[in-house]
This record gives structure tokens, C-alpha cells and sequence, in this order.
């Protein structure tokens, strides 16, 4: 069983020294995720760092550079099946610039901050994307569990006030369905 390296990249966008922040996403047209909407990334190459597979990945998918990414989270997805073995960073930056261009994944839009917990996003994002988001806190630090059909069935937090697990019902997809 081998673990896939994985990152995602959220650009945030301050829109004025008052408050009110965009993030860029990903709405997927194709598998996986189809449908949801995501933050831009990909798999770790051979021959690169976590962080340089983040800043070649927005690049790639979205046209944007980025000089300055933080890593915000380090999320472990387990399940029953080989296939499904992953180890996701997750970055946050504030300096992306260039121009957006067509994605082959999907469509691209800056949306509001508050907004993402609204749209259709894989059950894990809804989880970690309040605690990375902002900055400030610990590193976000935890382990998914999912069940062989990937329903998100368990939730383990590390380095919070406390550690925490979560459950969700056996066979209810509680947590909601990863869509390989």
C-alpha cells in the first residue's frame, strides 16, 4: 500500500483593508470531485518538494504565480482500499498574481470567503476549510477516515486545545461521499 503526496493551493484575494476576502476555486467538471468545487492542486512529482508541487500546480491550473505560500494544513485520508492512501498539504497564499486562464479541470472563480461552506464541496474540505483559512492557530493537523466505499466515517484533530474524534454513523456516509 503506498501513500499518494497530494497539495492544494487556497489564493485569497483581500479585497480592502476593511475586511471582505476572496479565495479561488475550482468548480470540477471531471472526476474526481466532479461537480464540487475544490482549491486548485495536485499530486506531489518524484523529483519535488510538497511546496514546489503547490506553486507549479496553481501555476499550471490557474495561470497565477505565487512567491509566498504558508502551510496551513496536514491532512491524512485513509480507508480500507490501496488506492485510497493520501497525504494532503495544504497552503494558503496572498500573493498570487498574473492572469486566470482556461482550466482543464474546470471552471475558476473568486469567491467569497464566507461563501465556500455554502457550495457543493467534498465532505472533508467542509471540515478543514474554516480551520486553514484564516490566518493565525495551530498548523491544522489530522487524519480522515474512510470506509471502502469512501464515505468519510471518522474525523481525528491533532495539536487543537484538545484532541478530537468524530464519528460519523457506519454505512450513512454521515460525513458525506468522496466521488472517485
Amino acid at each position: 500500500m503506498s501513500r499518494v503526496l497530494g497539495t492544494l493551493v487556497y489564493a485569497r484575494q483581500n479585497l480592502s483593508p476593511y475586511g471582505g476576502m476572496r479565495v479561488l476555486m475550482l468548480h470540477r467538471k471531471k472526476e474526481p470531485n466532479k461537480g464540487l468545487w475544490v482549491a486548485p492542486g495536485g499530486k506531489v512529482e518524484m523529483h519535488e518538494s510538497p511546496l514546489e508541487c503547490a506553486i507549479r500546480e496553481l501555476r499550471e491550473e490557474t495561470g497565477l504565480t505565487s512567491h509566498r505560500m504558508v502551510l496551513r494544513g496536514l491532512v491524512t485520508e485513509v480507508s480500507p482500499r490501496e488506492d485510497y492512501q493520501w497525504l494532503l498539504f495544504i497552503y494558503v497564499t496572498d500573493d498570487a498574481e498574473g492572469e486566470l486562464i482556461a482550466c482543464n479541470e474546470g471552471h475558476l472563480a473568486w469567491v467569497d470567503v464566507g461563501a465556500v461552506p455554502l457550495l457543493p464541496i467534498p465532505a472533508a474540505d467542509a471540515i478543514f476549510f474554516p480551520r486553514i483559512i484564516h490566518d493565525g492557530g495551530p498548523l491544522y493537523q489530522a487524519r480522515y477516515t474512510y470506509d471502502a466505499d469512501l464515505y468519510l466515517v471518522q474525523v481525528e484533530e491533532f495539536g487543537l486545545e484538545e484532541d478530537r474524534v468524530r464519528q460519523g454513523e457506519q454505512g450513512t456516509g454521515s460525513f458525506g461521499r468522496w466521488r472517485p
